[in-house]
């Protein structure tokens, strides 16, 4: 790796083996993110093979998603100890491993273990993938760049997980969408080795055992709880559980405040830069996810597209997005990244304000454009949000940093798709019981009033014009859900900009390393070399 120019203080500059390495990071960065919807389309085939009961049916899809919350800071703060390429690679053979088990699985238990597997060996990956960055890009200006080409990587694996789903099963059996990570593990294996560095904290200490159970118990009870609610609707059980790990989760914290060797550095939170960049990926995530939910069900059930077609609506967004990133990217030197940050909420905002225009009549084109125009913004500001949160920590705490930064994400995901889907649903459910026609039995109103599928599937039931009535209610009061929740998005979006705008108005998003070599970038050079040598003890 090279070093920096002692003579003229700035920080190493990356080479081509830098940016070849970054691609190598990129792909199973795309994986971690794929998973989580790679398997959307193969539910109604794997059901069919191997007659899931409903409560299995949830684990298959939730045991990966759970697991690589719960375990992304234990994970991020492992690779700072024993070296971060050791773990992505040895994540990388337990991802392939879990794949081929996935695949292969012959009843539902198997089925699930495996995905927990994955869900394990994914968190080792992203924070892997995003501290090795931070480690192998030094100059801002190219850490920035380098940050931003992985988020697309990142963002987009979520996009074509469904679109690459739907190919393949076109083809070949479920277990397939399993199958295509093995072939990218084996090439990061291969080439791994040979164009990323090792990097591990010189000085790592005693690995805290219960800090990772607690951390693992605080994120799973916290998820579980806001998911189900979602899921089911509002209860104390559920409610208790998230509770529950936000108890935990403070002992947790409590407990890095006061061991020798924390796995989290609280002190991290003392950067007001940290901080509000953490804060930010979170509420961008409330706001992004949460809306997901409804764009599918809009073009699958009112417009009556097939999941296929319906996951190709969404490519251009994935499109716009690297475009947004690099525009961002761009005008981060010569205006901030703050500020570059508040002007991608600001489009986002504008997005989100043409998305509230929607109603039972519009066509694909109405909610393309919107989704277009959000994507282009947050694109600049994911990508930006990241750097910061890296750059605000030191280089041996570069791995719990980047978890941290994935967990909030996590949290934001399942807390927008808990908030945003409760209020939804209110909105909902009020409109068709106000407006539904008569002559409808208790058990037809309560299933259309459940769902907007609930409401197709009864209207099927009933007369023809009867049948139309409904419909017309029900597509009225699910444009009327979606508009609402389009604004909530952009008051999300819009108090964020206010947020970053007021708490970093002075501070660029610049290192104070673009000037100077600072002391944590002299010894992150010196502690490239240094796993070389202890990894012969």
């Amino acid at each position: 790796m090279a070093t920096p120019d002692l003579t003229t203080g700035a920080p190493a500059r990356a080479g081509t083996k830098e940016w070849i390495g970054l691609a190598v990071l990129v792909l199973p960065g795309m994986l971690v993110s794929m998973d989580m919807s790679v398997l959307f389309m193969a539910l109604p085939f794997l059901s069919a093979d191997l007659e899931p009961s409903s409560s299995e049916l949830l684990w298959i899809m939730d045991a990966y998603g759970f697991l690589l919350a719960g375990l992304l800071i234990t994970m991020g703060t492992l690779g700072d100890r024993i070296g971060r390429r050791r773990l992505l690679l040895t994540g990388a053979v337990g991802f392939g491993v879990a794949s081929v088990l996935a695949a292969y699985a012959s009843s539902s238990e198997g089925l699930i273990a495996a995905r927990a597997l994955l869900g394990i060996a994914g968190a080792t990956l992203a924070p892997s993938t995003l501290s090795l960055i931070r480690n192998m890009f030094h100059d801002p200006a190219q850490r920035t760049t380098a940050i931003g080409i992985w988020t697309a990587g990142f963002a987009g694996g979520g996009i074509l997980g469904p679109v690459l789903g739907g190919v393949l099963l076109e083809h070949f059996w479920w277990g397939s969408v399993f199958l295509i990570n093995v072939p990218v593990m084996v090439l990061l294996l291969v080439l791994g080795p040979m164009l990323l560095p090792e990097f591990r904290d010189p000085q790592p200490g005693r690995f805290d055992v219960p800090g990772a159970a607690l951390s693992l118990v605080s994120v799973i009870g916290i998820v579980y709880g806001v998911k189900k609610i979602a899921e089911n609707g509002f209860s104390a059980s559920y409610l208790g559980i998230s509770l529950a790990g936000l108890a935990v989760g403070a002992v947790f914290l409590r407990r890095q405040q006061v061991i020798d060797h924390p796995m989290l550095d609280v002190g991290l939170f003392r950067s007001r830069r940290f901080s509000v960049s953490l804060a930010t990926n979170w509420l961008l995530m409330l706001g992004l996810v949460g809306f997901g939910l409804f764009s599918s069900q809009f073009l699958q059930i009112m417009l009556g597209m097939g999941p296929l077609e319906s996951a190709m609506w969404s490519l251009p967004t994935f499109f716009v997005m690297p475009v947004g990133i690099a525009i961002g990217t761009a005008l981060a030197p010569r205006i901030g990244k703050p500020n570059v940050v508040v002007l991608g909420l600001a489009i986002a905002v504008v997005g989100y304000i043409v998305l509230a225009r929607i109603d039972a009549d519009s066509s694909a084109w109405d909610l393309l454009i919107p989704n277009v125009i959000t994507a282009l913004g947050m694109g600049a500001v994911f990508a930006l949000v990241t750097d910061m949160i890296l750059a605000a920590a030191p280089p041996e705490r570069a791995g719990s940093a980047s978890a941290m930064s994935e967990t909030a994400a996590e949290f934001g995901g399942a807390l927008g798709i808990a908030v945003l889907g409760s209020i939804g649903t209110a909105i909902y459910r009020g409109q068709v019981q106000d407006h539904a026609p008569q002559g409808l039995s208790g058990g037809q109103l309560d299933a259309a009033q459940d769902t907007l599928g609930g409401a197709v599937e009864t209207a099927a039931t009933l007369s023809p014009e009867t049948g139309r009535q409904l419909l017309d209610v029900a597509f009225e009061a699910f444009a009327r859900e979606m508009r609402v929740i389009a604004l909530v998005g952009a008051g999300l979006m819009a108090f964020t900009a206010i947020m970053v705008k007021i708490a970093l108005r002075n501070d660029r998003g610049d290192e104070v390393a673009a000037e100077g070599p600072r002391a944590d970038e002299k010894a992150a050079v010196a502690a490239d070399s240094a796993p070389e040598a202890a990894a012969a003890h």
